[in-house]
């Protein structure tokens, strides 16, 4: 066996097997198919409900009706629209609180993983910021900024970071004692190229995983912000901002809350249950299993 051929990594399509072994699940059918629910309602939000914060003072806590199907508010606003346009916020919140935790993560993670000393002092930064809990670092930065969509985003993903710093690090870490990094290093591979070719590919699996437990707790944390008045502005539609409103009607109109708590819920659950899923069908020891 060359050397040449020891340098390259597995030529497995694993995520072709992966998306094929995935298809055959009705669980993860089914959640995919209410995920892409969740993201045609945000998508086509303003096709599918009126205006959000049109205040109507004479129909306050008016029930159900031809106008507003879910009723309306303490200020009379329409209940299912804000529960409709919320859901624009938490997937936008979510998602691009996963994609920017994944990016600087991974970034961070191969530096730290590559450099000893470097590596060294990163992961003794990222300690001392996972000492913090995550949701009262997140309420920290908030209340040091305005508040508004890119607040939230940007309070949300710093606590994020460290967990898939630490994630990619450990990955780096086993990957460079394989033998097909030790050869491509021995003929010359090195920098970009040795992280393109042979380091990058070996952490998308565990990456994947982390990104979707990301999008679940910041969907939530950003419910909590919104929740504690630090998040997005009150003028805007969340969910969170929705079940505080609510509190103070919650013994005679308990459904105002209900409404947006199950749909954070029900979001929150999906896309725990796709990062549950995914994490077995990328772990190795569970598909001997299931073989045996």
């Amino acid at each position: 066996m060359t050397d040449a051929s020891l340098a390259r990594p597995p030529r497995a399509s694993r995520l072709g097997r992966l998306a094929a072994g995935l298809s055959h699940d009705p669980v993860t059918v089914a959640c995919l198919v209410v995920l892409a629910v969740f993201v045609a309602v945000a998508i086509f939000a303003p096709l599918i409900a009126g205006d959000p914060v049109k205040i109507s003072p004479a129909d306050r806590l008016d029930g159900p009706s031809a106008d507003a199907i879910w009723g309306r508010d303490h200020l009379g606003r329409d209940v299912f629209a804000r529960a409709v346009h919320g859901t624009r916020i938490s997937m936008t919140v979510g998602f691009s609180i996963a994609a920017l935790t994944t990016i600087l993560g991974v970034a961070i993670g191969i530096y730290a993983g590559m450099s000893r000393i470097g590596g060294a002092i990163v992961m003794r930064l990222n300690d001392a910021m996972m000492a913090i809990p995550a949701i009262l670092l997140a309420i920290a930065l908030a209340a040091l900024m305005d508040a508004g969509l890119l607040t939230v985003i940007i309070a949300i993903t710093i606590p994020e970071v460290p967990r898939m710093v630490r994630l990619v690090r450990s990955v780096v870490l086993g990957v460079r004692q394989q033998p097909y990094v030790s050869a491509a290093i021995s003929i010359g591979t090195s920098g970009l190229p040795l992280v393109w070719r042979h380091i990058l590919p070996n952490t998308l699996g565990p990456v994947l995983v982390q990104a979707t437990y990301a999008c679940a707790s910041a969907i939530i944390a950003a419910a909590v912000l919104s929740f504690l008045g630090v998040g997005t502005s009150p003028e805007i539609p969340s969910w969170g901002g929705m079940m505080a409103d609510a509190r103070s009607f919650f013994r005679i109109h308990p459904e105002l809350m209900a409404y947006p708590g199950v749909l954070l819920s029900m979001l929150v659950l999906v896309v725990n249950i796709l990062g549950d899923r995914l994490s077995d069908a990328l772990d190795p020891r569970k598909q001997k299993r299931g073989a045996l």
